[in-house]
């Protein structure tokens, strides 16, 4: 990767966790009274963290929001091994459910952390093909789809600000 291309996946990378962190902790919302002030804990696997509440797409949402997480990892640290690699994406979701419960805005649950996981792992396994197939090229069209993913969650988040 050359440092221009590095320069550029930090920057992206950077956006990309300033987002997640306001999209898991604080659900887009600007005023901070309108979050759900919950402070639960669910050490159950796919069980409710609130009594009644599982929802599947919530589960896909929080595999599909780090897998960005995976990938950028695999981007900035390729020397790493896949442990080193996954080991962040574990520790940043621990922590995003630890704040949660500490600050009362969200329930903590262990579901949250395994799909989280998940999603970085497989931005990992996503990179790592993508490296396979296409040599150092991968780092560039990896970029593109960064810019592009990034792009449109600044759109997104226009939206939503503007209702």
């Amino acid at each position: 990767m050359s440092k221009r291309q590095k320069r550029v996946t930090v920057g992206l990378s950077a956006v990309y966790f300033v987002l997640l962190a306001w999209l898991v902790l604080f659900k887009f919302r600007l005023n901070l009274g309108d979050l759900n002030h919950v402070r639960s804990v669910n050490l159950i696997p796919y069980g409710a963290s609130i009594p009644g509440r599982l929802y599947l797409f919530e589960i896909v949402y929080n595999v599909l929001a780090f897998i960005p997480t995976g990938l950028y990892l695999h981007m900035l640290k390729p020397d790493w091994s896949f442990a080193r690699k996954a080991l962040p994406c574990f520790g940043l979701s621990l922590l995003f459910e630890v704040a949660q419960f500490v600050f009362a805005i969200g329930a903590s649950d262990i579901t949250d952390v395994i799909g989280n996981t998940l999603g970085g792992v497989i931005g990992i396994g996503v990179f790592a093909l993508l490296r396979r197939a296409l040599g150092d090229r991968a780092f560039a069209v990896a970029s593109a789809i960064a810019a592009v993913g990034t792009a449109v969650a600044c759109v997104f988040v226009v939206a939503v600000l503007r209702h």
